[in-house]
């Protein structure tokens, strides 16, 4: 009877060990997977941020290439981003570096959504600066090309008053005439004859020409291209001119008539040319007479 109760004692014993040893194995079997799951879940987490941030440092590269005026900031909030992709790629993803970690980012993507806002708004004000400065241009060009119009303008009217304002000489003559003792003169056309040409001029009426005093170059070269009168020589540019004889005029705005003479002995039968220069040595008259 007594051994009876002794196995059952020992049945019942055995049964409760049997059950705490299921309970362990199931405990540690829990255990085992829960600590699975989250090595798998931190092993997940630490390759998502990792990826996200090679994804903001990649960002950082284009904001970059088209912002000179934030470069040093955004070099420098890249920098913070590439240490940061180090430390989780060399952590062992345990639960307290990851979340130190995704802290450290979170803090970092605010720094770049702010330099992110600050770049769209620099771009948007260089658009519109861009836009003022080509509308600036425009005026600017187009107040150009009429300032050009009118200096154009200008130039042209300054040279038409200038040449309008030139002075005309005409009905340039010149006569050989034989004096007498009395004083007369006898108009000749024979060289052995002569003793003086007689040369006149008139010089035309402008109102718009300065008044004051003229001096004209008359130069006379007779038939063997010799220069009669004075024979003086002035500088005009890089050559010279020889002249006959300088004929001052008082000019007024009015009609002048000029006559003047040039003595002589033994004129050469021929043609002779008779050139009238102004002070810038510029031809205003000529003409020609012949002598037999």
């Amino acid at each position: 009877m007594e051994n009876k109760s002794n196995n059952s004692g020992l049945k019942a014993a055995i049964v409760v060990l049997a059950l705490l040893l299921l309970g362990s194995v199931g405990y540690i079997y829990k255990i085992t997977s829960d600590n699975k799951e989250t090595v798998t879940g931190l092993t997940t987490e630490k390759e998502t941020l990792a990826e996200e941030l090679k994804a903001k440092i990649a960002e950082y590269d284009t904001m970059i290439a088209d912002n000179t005026a934030l470069k040093d900031e955004l070099q420098a909030e890249q920098a913070k981003m590439v240490e940061l992709l180090e430390q989780v790629e060399k952590s062992k993803g345990d639960a307290a570096a990851m979340a130190k970690y995704k802290g450290a980012y979170l803090k970092l993507k605010g720094e770049m959504d702010n330099l992110v806002a600050e770049n769209k708004l620099l771009k948007e004000q260089n658009v519109t600066l861009t836009s003022s400065l080509d509308s600036t241009k425009v005026v600017l060009d187009e107040a150009k090309k009429f300032n050009d119009t009118l200096l154009v303008q200008n130039e042209g009217l300054t040279k038409t008053v200038e040449k309008g304002s030139k002075l005309a000489v005409l009905n340039l003559k010149v006569l050989a005439v034989k004096e007498r003792s009395s004083g007369k003169q006898i108009e000749t056309d024979k060289a052995g004859r002569a003793d003086k040409l007689k040369v006149s001029f008139l010089i035309a009426e402008n109102q718009i020409a300065k008044t004051g005093s003229r001096e004209y170059y008359v130069q006379i070269i007779d038939s063997k291209n010799n220069i009669l009168g004075e024979k003086k020589t002035i500088p005009t540019g890089d050559k010279t001119l020889t002249y006959s004889f300088i004929s001052t005029v008082k000019y007024e705005n009015k009609t002048v008539q000029v006559n003047e003479e040039v003595s002589g002995k033994d004129f050469a039968a021929g043609t002779y040319f008779v050139n009238v220069f102004d002070k810038n040595a510029e031809l205003v008259s000529k003409t020609s007479f012949s002598l037999r």
